[in-house]
């Protein structure tokens, strides 16, 4: 009985699992979302794309070389959709957000960056983290670090910013890897849009 109870809990796992796998990350409640982190924009657009649609395997590779890492074959795969938000005043762009999902040691985090016109992190938070120690990872004290980081110098600036938990460098590793790959994926889904894209 036990056993079967075991491998139940271990298949709904698998279910979860392979539907965080599937999908970006996406704001839960953009309306509310926006207007806190953006209190001056009148509106918002939302721009759905896949590594998959922009450049395939020679996009996702050089991306992979900007981040100094292997995608994950099931939760970085060519066609997760990703959502990433331009915020508008009036007709003017003010800046953008975006998020990833990524696998921590207990869990899925959500991680989410905005930037401003430059590029430059003006906020950083996660939306979800799953982790013994998330509310030393939600400090401020630990998030503001982040706050002017652009691509460019992100793993010079980023290097020097300390480990806010005692026991969860897994997670530490997670979240500077997932606010790196924001930066690149954001970047390059505005440069394709530059080019005529979507």
């Amino acid at each position: 009985m036990m056993r079967k109870l075991f491998l139940g809990v271990l298949l709904i796992l698998s279910f979860y699992s392979s539907l965080f796998a599937a999908v970006g990350c996406s704001l839960n409640d953009p309306d509310r979302d926006v207007k806190r982190i953006f209190p001056g924009s009148t509106g918002y657009r939302t721009t759905y794309v896949t590594i998959k649609e922009l450049g395939g395997e020679p996009l996702k590779q050089e991306i992979e070389k900007k981040l100094g890492d292997k995608f994950d074959n099931i939760y970085e795969s060519l066609d997760v959709p990703y959502a990433y938000y331009t915020i508008l005043k009036g007709k003017d762009t003010i800046g953008y957000i975006h998020g990833v999902n990524q696998k921590g040691k207990y869990g899925a985090l959500q991680i989410i960056i905005t930037t401003d016109l430059e590029g430059k992190i003006t906020e950083f938070y996660y939306q979800r983290i799953s982790s013994t120690e998330a509310k030393s990872f939600q400090d401020k004290n630990f998030t503001n670090k982040f706050i002017g980081l652009r691509l460019k110098d992100f793993s010079e600036k980023a290097s020097q910013i300390s480990d806010p938990s005692k026991a969860s460098p897994e997670d530490f590793r997670v979240t500077l890897r997932g606010i790196k790959k924001n930066l690149i994926l954001l970047d390059e889904f505005l440069s394709h849009e530059k080019k005529g894209g979507k």
